[in-house]
């Protein structure tokens, strides 16, 4: 149970989601290799894997932090041992690499080993050491999120070149019917997830500020301060906001296909009044829920668009 807690569960869960509800709304016109192959599996249980080892050593690392900012929280030392937690992260990586290897070798594409072996190290780099440093940290692990949407993207685009088929109508973008598309909604999933994470991370850490304090660490609110961290955040919200409104205005979306975007719209809209209002370390964890679940439902959005293109 205690291990559980530590690699996230609910975490990998939405990244499993994400990728596989992205793979079902591309399969439209892929006749091989989709989102029921093996080859599609490995990529997505590789992605998760890495992902649960990036919260072992996360976790590793925190230890001191944690028992100032979470002590009834803690899982490492607590209920497993330093030297259990790192062979296990060890362990995770050198399976998720091997899964990349094979990636490699059956699509012939090098970007599987060289996107898992990035993760890996910038995972273990972020958790020792950039992630109490300014700026860098927040943007790199805004990034790890963001290559979620991309894998797909890379994988769906380059089996549809392979089988050489047209793409077919995508819903709710049958006027951007070209063989880009899969690439231009990837990458629209990939800047939000970026920018919803990257203000997330910042919530975190003004949440986190007491224990980053005990480490010297220079996170972006002990080097700026909470009301100038703030202002970030709620610029970053408010663009995520206006996206969502530029998306359905220029592609003259339904408002049935804009339902759930609207969703998490709204809740990003909720979390950015609540940012400034909030005064102790449950507030930000709420307004740090709020953004999540904003994530969670527009990454889970092409799976909304598939199930109406079905059913209507």
């Amino acid at each position: 149970m205690h291990f559980i807690r530590l690699i996230r569960p609910i975490n990998l869960l939405i990244i499993a989601l994400t990728m596989y509800g992205l793979g079902w709304y591309f399969d439209t016109c892929i006749s091989d290799g989709g989102v029921n192959s093996f080859t599609f599996f490995i990529l997505v249980l590789s992605t998760i894997i890495i992902a649960a080892a990036g919260n072992i050593i996360n976790d590793y690392f925190d230890v001191r932090a944690d028992r100032i900012n979470k002590p009834d929280r803690m899982v490492i030392e607590k209920h497993i041992k330093k030297r259990v937690a790192i062979v296990t992260h060890w362990g995770f990586n050198f399976i998720a690499f091997s899964m990349a290897i094979y990636l490699t070798w059956k699509t012939g594409s090098f970007w599987y080993a060289f996107i898992h072996l990035f993760s890996i190290n910038v995972l273990w780099l972020y958790s020792l050491y950039f992630k109490r440093q300014f700026l860098i940290g927040n943007l790199l692990i805004a990034a790890l999120t963001a290559l979620v949407t991309i894998l797909v993207g890379i994988y769906f685009y380059q089996i549809n070149n392979i089988s050489s088929h047209e793409l077919g109508t995508i819903y709710p973008f049958e006027n951007i019917h070209n063989s880009f598309s899969i690439i231009w909604i990837s990458l629209g999933l990939a800047l939000f997830a970026f920018l919803l994470n990257f203000a997330r991370e910042i919530v975190k850490d003004i949440e986190d500020v007491k224990g980053d304090l005990e480490l010297k660490s220079r996170t972006i609110p002990i080097v700026l301060g909470t009301i100038k961290s703030k202002r970030i955040v709620a610029f970053i919200l408010a663009i995520v906001i206006l996206s969502a409104l530029f998306v359905w205005n220029q592609y003259q979306l339904s408002f049935n296909s804009m339902i759930l975007i609207g969703v998490s719209a709204l809740t990003t809209t909720i979390a950015l009044i609540l940012l400034f209002q909030s005064t102790e370390r449950k507030h930000y964890r709420l307004v740090n829920h709020l953004i999540k679940l904003s994530m969670t439902a527009g990454l889970l959005t092409p799976i909304y668009w598939k199930l109406i293109a079905i059913y209507g």
